[in-house]
């Protein structure tokens, strides 16, 4: 049994559960708020940033989707702005290239409207686009009207991740994955790892993306939800000349998904995608991936059922879309009627770790709580990456009210 004991010295002041780009933004906060605090981040990979941070589209998002006062609204906004400035001053690729959001049927006309206040309620500035004006932008791309983003843009999320574990002054050990937690209030944590390694501290923050559920509850603590993995999977364009930049189609505001996409990379490749179905593994990136625990756990969760009743048909479409290529280009030609199935090749796929309440809804914002001596970061899919320094910072904040003066 690994247990705190008085008289026994700390490894660390703080530490840190998750490698990804969350937990080393979290542990590049404090030591710049707290020089001299001493932090331990604990990744369960050979290196950071293997699985949400690294497995998406690569898009700093500005904002325009959230609801103006959200966590994410206002950390994407602040976060785009400060992404860019990062990578400028670390070197790290990146541009700023502005995207379409383009309407395809008239019914999605007064969202594609909503979406212009909104982003204006969030200081984003937008301009309007007729059918002819798209052109201007993407001349492949159809479209009944469109708006245009300016402040979004491309970056190597991954290469920000690198940094920022270089800069946080951290001691990161790769290869460690958690297997079990002993917190007492009055004296901190003590974490073993599979490798049979003890790492003491005055306090956690859990930053495990994927398995965020699970080290909450190793600590002690009722998370209230579940994560629930769903699988996007993606194409890369061969004939990537057809695409300039960024085009999104009018999200579905019942869900937190925003649809196939055209993303041109930072590598000058096309991506699109993703879809969302359920993953059968919190890592299942692909169909013939299965883990049979996993998947129980999952189902055990009464959310995952009365989620799924509640947007089956949504699921079923996504689920078309997994098993037949076909079916993925016919959705991809409502925004670029050029492509063919020929036109798209199979690329790597993600998994968005999405929290899930006990009554099926799905959480549409960043999710923080805290513990005695913990703080855990339960729902930060999409736009994390982009908000990541705002969200590190209050993570930190947090952490550090709890670690109280030195």
């Amino acid at each position: 049994m690994v247990q705190v004991r008085p008289g026994i010295a700390y490894d660390c002041d703080v530490l840190v559960i998750g490698g990804g780009i969350v937990g080393l933004s979290t542990a590049y906060a404090i030591t710049r708020a707290a020089p001299g605090t001493r932090v331990t981040v604990l990744e369960k990979e050979p290196g950071p940033a293997r699985h949400q941070t690294g497995r998406n589209s690569g898009v700093i998002h500005s904002g325009i989707y959230y609801r103006p006062g959200s966590l994410k609204a206002r950390y994407a906004v602040r976060g785009a702005a400060e992404m860019v400035k990062f990578c400028a001053e670390y070197g790290i690729a990146h541009a700023v290239t502005g995207k379409l959001i383009v309407a395809t049927e008239r019914q999605e006309l007064p969202r594609l409207h909503a979406l212009v206040q909104r982003g204006r309620e969030n200081g984003i500035p937008v301009r309007e686009l007729g059918a002819a004006q798209i052109a201007e932008y993407e001349p492949e791309v159809y479209g009944l009207a469109a708006i245009h983003v300016g402040t979004t843009g491309v970056c190597d999320f991954v290469g920000v991740a690198r940094q920022l574990a270089e800069a946080s002054g951290a001691e990161i050990r790769y290869g460690a994955r958690v297997e079990q937690v002993d917190r007492r209030p009055e004296l901190g944590v003590a974490v073993r790892t599979t490798a049979g390694d003890v790492v003491r501290a005055r306090v956690l923050v859990n930053c495990a993306g994927l398995y965020c559920d699970e080290v909450a509850r190793l600590t002690g603590d009722d998370p209230e939800m579940r994560i629930v993995p769903f699988r996007g999977e993606y194409y890369s364009l061969a004939r990537p000349e057809l695409v300039r930049g960024l085009v999104y189609p009018v999200p579905d505001p019942a869900f937190p998904f925003l649809g196939v996409h055209l993303t041109r990379g930072i590598d000058e490749d096309v991506h699109i995608g993703p879809n969302a179905v359920p993953a059968l593994a919190r890592e299942g990136y692909g169909w013939d991936v299965v883990r049979p625990r996993e998947v129980a756990g999952t189902l055990a969760w009464p959310g995952a059922w009365r989620m799924a009743r509640r947007h089956w048909r949504y699921g079923a479409g996504e689920l078309r879309r997994s098993v037949s290529k076909g079916a993925f280009t016919t959705a991809v030609r409502r925004l670029l009627p050029a492509v063919t199935e020929d036109d798209l090749l199979p690329t790597a796929a993600g998994v968005r770790a999405q929290a899930v309440l006990r009554d099926g809804s799905l959480v549409d914002d960043f999710l923080i709580k805290e513990g005695p001596r913990a703080v855990h970061v339960l729902n930060a899919p999409s736009p994390a990456a982009t908000a990541s320094l705002p969200i590190g910072r209050e993570v930190a904040r947090r952490a550090l009210a709890v670690l109280g003066p030195s």
